[in-house]
């Protein structure tokens, strides 16, 4: 019983100790695809404060470092294809599905997204003209959110399809 219990027993170790390795090697794996819209650029805190900042026009929080501080700092093609100029005009919407900042140069539009929690970026239109779309998916439904620029100034408007 002695030898039947022992060789049981490592046998189960191995199997769990693979497992986990296993388990830990697909994680890395797909790793850097998780929690990544679609366009796979994912905004981080710090760029979310200096947007809210800019869009309000007040000073960014103490300790979050310029929008030149570093290159993960200057949004990603997926987000905007240019810096907005200081004459650009923002504002900041917040939906059940998510947040946008539309910034408008003429009549140029520009997103930053940020989902809300349990939700994701279904589709995303980046392109830089006078018209974007994004849609945010999750446990509520769909949330579908346009915004334009009219006269310079940004409008958005979102509808929830169910």
């Amino acid at each position: 019983m002695g030898r039947r219990s022992l060789f049981v027993t490592v046998g189960w170790l191995v199997a769990a100790v693979a497992a986990t390795g296993a388990g830990l090697a697909a994680v890395r794996v797909i790793g850097d695809g998780i929690g990544a819209g679609k366009s796979g650029h994912v905004v981080g805190a710090d760029q979310v404060a200096r947007d809210l900042a800019a869009a309000t026009g007040s000073p960014a929080p103490a300790g979050t470092p310029a929008a030149t501080a570093s290159p993960a700092a200057t949004p990603s093609a997926a987000s905007s294809s240019a810096v907005p100029s200081a004459a650009a005009a923002r504002t900041v919407r917040a939906t059940p599905g998510g947040t946008v900042i539309v910034t408008c140069a003429g009549s140029i539009v520009r997103l930053t997204t940020s989902p809300a929690q349990g939700f994701r970026v279904a589709r995303e239109d980046t392109e830089p003209d006078d018209h974007a779309r994004v849609v945010f998916a999750g446990p509520g439904g769909r949330i579908e959110v346009d915004a334009r620029c009219r006269a310079g100034q940004p409008t958005v408007t979102w509808k929830r399809d169910d």
